[in-house]
């Protein structure tokens, strides 16, 4: 295909120097596309995973002369009312040195706020499995701890994922508009040669050359140009992800989790030239058809 002797002479068209570059961009930006929803998938994963099965109650301190022995001991009356409920298959009070820990990477240095009445955290795995009525486990943790809170998990967890896939249509969406602009391009620069070289097609329709003839020689040449301009948005990108993925690295905290992408997304990132070169050949072969299934 790439190298089929072609009696149009196509090569030396303005299109040869402006087409692959728009398919090098038109790639690039579609890599990154679909990066960004390979990585968000990740992170929506890892999400669910960890964050899904837990909740976490917060007992607020006490204050004054023995405050730190009444603390503890409201802290053993919530993790026993946690206990009690079905449904629940661990419960793991924190202590104020592993609380100071949770904070530190959003704080830095947790020494200003070591002599803070800081509210005292519980961990709690739930079955999943289990069907929990957290407004009835709410009510009598606060009965036996005026005070005392859950948070659960899951409310904001699936309003983050609503988002997540939310932006993942998004990128799919931006891939699918890309494809249309180099359809587009594509038509454009075939009917531009076409009638560049309108008298050569006229005299080989004359000599008896089918319309899939033709068609097949601007097909062909879009192929290569559509490859070619693929190779340079390729690596265009590889570069351009590298860069994202090593300052995705340099983030210290817990805010932005580790971005990594699987291996179907190098390949589907891979793929992306052959797509771009099948998308320029059959745009071009189905515009030549058309154009001169009109011609007298």
């Amino acid at each position: 295909m790439l190298g089929r002797r072609s009696d149009l002479p196509l090569r030396g068209d303005a299109t040869s120097r402006y087409l692959p570059w728009l398919v090098a961009l038109m790639v690039f930006l579609s890599a990154v596309a679909i990066a960004g929803a390979f990585a968000l998938n990740g992170m929506i994963d890892r999400w669910d995973r960890d964050v899904a099965g837990t909740l976490t109650v917060q007992v607020t301190p006490v204050t004054g002369d023995g405050g730190e022995a009444l603390t503890e001991d409201r802290v053993k009356a919530a993790a026993e009312v946690m206990r009690r409920t079905p449904g629940i298959l661990a419960v793991r009070p924190l202590d104020k040195q592993q609380t100071l820990a949770l904070l530190e990477p959003w704080l830095g240095s947790t020494e200003v706020v070591q002599d803070l009445p800081l509210p005292r955290l519980i961990d709690v795995t739930v079955d999943s499995d289990a069907r929990i009525d957290l407004a009835a486990v709410s009510e009598r943790l606060t009965k036996a701890v005026p005070g005392a809170t859950i948070d659960d998990h899951r409310v904001w967890l699936s309003r983050l994922i609503n988002l997540s896939r939310t932006i993942q249509w998004l990128a799919l969406a931006i891939v699918g508009l890309i494809g249309a602009v180099t359809s587009l391009a594509v038509i454009y620069a075939t009917r531009t040669g076409m009638s560049v070289h309108h008298g050569v097609i006229e005299v080989l329709h004359l000599i008896g050359a089918h319309d899939d003839y033709i068609a097949r020689q601007f097909a062909d040449r879009a192929f290569s140009l559509g490859f070619g301009g693929g190779l340079i948005g390729l690596g265009m990108a590889v570069p351009a992800l590298t860069a994202i993925g090593w300052a995705a690295r340099r983030v210290e905290g817990g805010f932005v989790p580790q971005l990594t992408l699987p291996f179907t997304a190098f390949v589907v990132i891979g793929t992306l030239p052959a797509v771009a070169a099948v998308v320029a050949m059959l745009a071009a072969r189905v515009t030549v058809h058309g154009s001169l299934a009109r011609m007298p």
